[in-house]
């Protein structure tokens, strides 16, 4: 996972002095809103369907799995595989819990701090 070190769009999580864990998602990994949303209603219905997300949030199931595929690049959504009684399968999605979410966040600004640290030195060797 590669982390992005924006600062604009940084900027609005340090501006809070209580972010909401939705907040902090939404700023370390780029997510938007309906993704976040997706993540919500899996954390309240796991192991749901495509079909089961697009009804329960009332979104196009084409929307709903490029929400779940972001969620997962993200780690923040497994998915696997259940064979249907009557032949084929179909995939359930999970949400990762919040206490592993916040330890991926964490790890992804480690990774970003480090890369501005980095950044830094490169600024200090070009100016000497």
């Amino acid at each position: 996972m590669a982390v992005d070190a924006a600062p604009d769009r940084d900027s609005d999580l340090l501006e809070e002095t209580d972010p909401e864990l939705s907040e902090a998602l939404a700023c370390v990994f780029g997510i938007r809103a309906h993704e976040l949303r997706t993540y919500r209603a899996l954390l309240r219905v796991p192991d749901s369907t495509v079909a089961d997300l697009a009804d329960e949030l009332d979104r196009d199931r084409s929307n709903v799995s490029r929400s779940l595929s972001t969620l997962r690049e993200a780690g923040l959504a497994t998915r696997r595989r259940r064979l249907l009684d009557g032949g084929g399968h179909v995939f359930e999605y999970t949400a990762t819990p919040p206490a592993a979410a916040r330890e991926l966040l964490h790890e992804a600004l480690d990774a970003w701090a480090a890369g501005v640290h980095d950044r830094i030195e490169e600024f200090a060797d070009e100016t000497a």
